[in-house]
């Protein structure tokens, strides 16, 4: 017997999706944990690709990913050191992303996931795809769960 996939979130509006061209890319903050950190495994292929995605646009985050990352850091001015280095954007993040964000939540649960909250990665997801962002990340298995339609940088 096999499993069936997961099922993808539906997107109910077409307010809440558009799909052309990448305007740029999210940076997931594993990507950003693998340079400040110089990982041995992941610096080098994370520095190669936020090179990369520089030339084709801008490199953004959002609070969320800020938030993800700044526990490992004793001050707020540590962070934002350590971030001057690398060319970032801030972007807030979108309201129409809550929205899809709750229905990715919605069909985790509905697959016995167990935290009573959405995750992070479904409002950087969201984020991602209602601004038509390409989303740079290690992690794609829950991306490509449940935003079928965003376009990832994965190894």
């Amino acid at each position: 017997m096999s499993a069936s996939p997961t099922p993808a979130v539906r997107e109910a509006s077409a307010r809440y999706v558009h799909l052309p061209a990448c305007a740029g890319t999210l940076v997931d903050s594993c990507v950003l944990i693998d340079v400040l950190a110089d990982d041995p495994n992941w610096a080098d292929w994370s520095l190669d690709q936020l090179e990369r995605c520089s030339q084709q646009g801008a490199l953004i985050i959002n609070p969320i990913i800020l938030a993800e990352i700044s526990p490992r850091f004793a001050c707020a001015a540590d962070l934002e050191a350590a971030l001057d280095s690398l060319p970032l954007v801030r972007e807030a993040l979108p309201w129409d992303a809550a929205y899809l964000a709750g229905q990715a939540f919605k069909v985790y649960r509905q697959l016995q996931g167990s935290k009573t909250s959405p995750l992070p990665d479904f409002y950087i997801g969201a984020h991602a795809l209602v601004h038509q962002l390409q989303l740079l990340t290690r992690d794609s298995a829950r991306y490509r769960s449940y935003f079928p339609k965003l376009a990832l940088v994965a190894p």
